[in-house]
């Protein structure tokens, strides 16, 4: 419970200071031919907008559904040369959002392994597959 709640003050105090290199940031746009997972959430395939909402929160949007959530994650060093990406973690049929990377965007974002994730990785190493990670590219 007191993780619970350390998490949201984070969250709290992360939208309310706003930070300066996402705060100029339009996001990125992605259609995404299948349904994954953010965090807790899953979200149907369509169209997507991510945008930073501050320093450390991200904000996943379908405007045509009422499709959203929000993030915590955290900046990484890794570009994107070719163009936006979206990367994903796959296991079966299962997706698994991981990382979004779009230099035009100023947008190099790792995000956390959700519980939902490291369970369904247990399940899947206990039946011998193989994960894979799935590309989608930004505009």
């Amino acid at each position: 419970m007191k993780r619970i709640t350390a998490i949201a003050l984070l969250a709290i105090a992360n939208l309310v200071m706003a930070g300066t290199s996402f705060a100029q940031s339009n996001g990125v746009a992605a259609k995404v031919p299948f349904p994954f997972a953010v965090g807790d959430k899953v979200l149907p395939a369509g169209y997507y907008t991510l945008k930073p909402k501050s320093s450390h929160v991200l904000m996943i949007k379908n405007p045509d559904q009422s499709a959203a959530a929000l993030i915590l994650f955290q900046e990484d060093g890794k570009r994107s040369p070719n163009g936006g990406k979206l990367v994903f973690h796959k296991y079966g049929d299962q997706y698994f959002l991981s990382e979004v990377l779009c230099d035009s965007a100023g947008m190099h974002a790792q995000l956390p392994t959700s519980k939902r994730e490291k369970k369904t990785a247990q399940l899947q190493q206990a039946r011998l597959s193989t994960s894979s990670e799935t590309l989608v590219a930004t505009r």
